[in-house]
């Protein structure tokens, strides 16, 4: 763990409102859902362009050094992009010589899903862990890498929309609100609901498979490609972890800090930074001071990242962060902010505060508004908000040990800051 419990030491409460404005990876989905992935903010309702046989237009990479590598994290994200847009065409054509109706349902519809948005800041943390650790010259490696990492992602977000019940994301109707319509335009029999879930099932499936397939033929033609696959293979089941984590705090009612940070740490911390971080690494030659050093970080980021997202979920603008504000509370989602005020109110003897806080507590409009005064009243949203503050403090000394070049350690700074919401979005953020 890394030290999250609240002290003594720590403010009561700040001046001024804190998470309102979105981070680099975190705008969530935009209507009904508990639980959140941190990545999601839409481009347009519609797919990528598309070609006569539907499937998507390749697309120019950006911008090159002479040696062909990206310039900044920023390039890297788009060139991910590219790396995308060939990988799904050809995965694509090889469903339709499968089947041609799997492919139309299924295949064409995670491809749309994956090229319409999403921050791509995975792949920018793979990028600035390749180059701390001395990655230069061909990107082919860490470019593959983070495609795969954002396969997986849209696992994880075809499969949280389906637990949440959520009916948007990425600005257009989610996997399984697209196959429940399908069902019911093609008068198909059985309850619509069923099959709508268990095919955005097999969606989410497929992208981990289409994600694992990429990154065994990166890990086969690399000479680093054992150790690239066993933090893959540590990822993959770090994230299932997470997601249970969640599910599990959910229907015991836990309050814990323990618990809270448990999540936060194997559903943010280590799957959104630290292992993309060490995945860019393991593409070159990273050594054992380096990854642990890259790790560290990560660690520390991630969970920043994470408690800027508590903090908005319950106090941000609908109209900034797009999402309801009041979601989490309404659910009694168990975040770090959440325990924190617990915490705190049990120990000041607060009643109120902590009857209002209370797993199973009324989840009226009126209830979650008495919820979101307990966390000012109590300095939990004042804690929080400092903790945000040192854990960046600390991810930026962790990467500075790798002793990258400091133009690498101000773009990874400058990522962590925004998605931490020490800064405001600017027009030239990863997409």
């Amino acid at each position: 763990m890394l030290g999250l419990r609240p002290t003594a030491a720590e403010p009561a409460e700040t001046a001024g409102p804190v998470g309102t404005s979105r981070t680099a990876d975190d705008t969530p989905r935009t209507a009904e859902g508990t639980s959140r992935t941190s990545e999601d903010t839409p481009r347009t309702a519609e797919g990528p362009p598309r070609t006569s046989e539907g499937t998507p237009r390749t697309a120019e990479g950006p911008p090159r050094t002479s040696e062909g590598t990206p310039h900044t994290a920023v390039d890297a994200a788009e060139a991910v992009e590219a790396v995308l847009t060939r990988v799904l065409d050809a995965s694509a054509r090889r469903a339709r010589a499968v089947d041609p109706v799997f492919a139309e349902d299924v295949a064409d519809r995670l491809t749309s899903f994956v090229l319409r948005g999403g921050k791509r800041l995975r792949s920018a943390f793979a990028w600035c862990g390749w180059r701390a650790a001395g990655g230069s010259g061909d990107p082919e490696a860490v470019l593959h890498t983070a495609a795969a990492l954002e396969l997986v992602q849209a696992c994880a977000l075809v499969h949280d929309d389906v637990m949440d019940g959520s009916p948007l994301r990425r600005g257009a109707p989610a996997v399984h609100v697209q196959f429940e319509r399908l069902h019911l335009a093609a008068g198909m029999g059985g309850p619509p609901r069923t099959f709508a879930a268990s095919a955005a099932v097999l969606t989410g499936d497929l992208a981990l498979a289409w994600a694992d397939d990429l990154l065994t033929e990166t890990a086969l033609t690399s000479p680093h490609g054992a150790r690239l696959h066993t933090e893959w293979r540590a990822m993959r089941s770090e994230m299932v972890a997470g997601q249970y984590r969640d599910l599990h705090a959910q229907a015991t009612g836990a309050t814990g800090l323990d618990d809270a940070e448990a999540i936060a740490t194997l559903k943010s911390a280590l799957y959104t930074v630290a292992r993309p971080l060490a995945l860019g690494a393991l593409t070159t030659c990273a050594d054992e001071r380096t990854l642990e050093a890259l790790r560290a970080a990560g660690r520390c980021a991630g969970l920043a990242f994470q408690l800027h997202d508590d903090l908005a979920g319950a106090f941000g603008d609908p109209a900034e962060t797009g999402k309801p504000a009041d979601d989490d509370l309404r659910t009694r989602k168990l975040t770090y902010l959440l325990a924190v005020a617990l915490t705190l109110a049990e120990a000041s003897g607060d009643a109120a505060a902590t009857a209002a806080l209370a797993p199973g507590a009324d989840p009226s409009p009126a209830a979650v508004e008495h919820m979101r005064r307990a966390l000012r009243e109590t300095g939990a949203r004042a804690v929080v908000h400092a903790k945000i503050v040192e854990l960046v403090a600390r991810s930026r000394r962790h990467f500075a040990a790798t002793g990258a070049d400091p133009a690498v350690q101000r773009e990874f700074a400058a990522l962590v800051e925004r998605a931490a919401g020490l800064v405001q979005h600017r027009a030239e953020q990863v997409r």
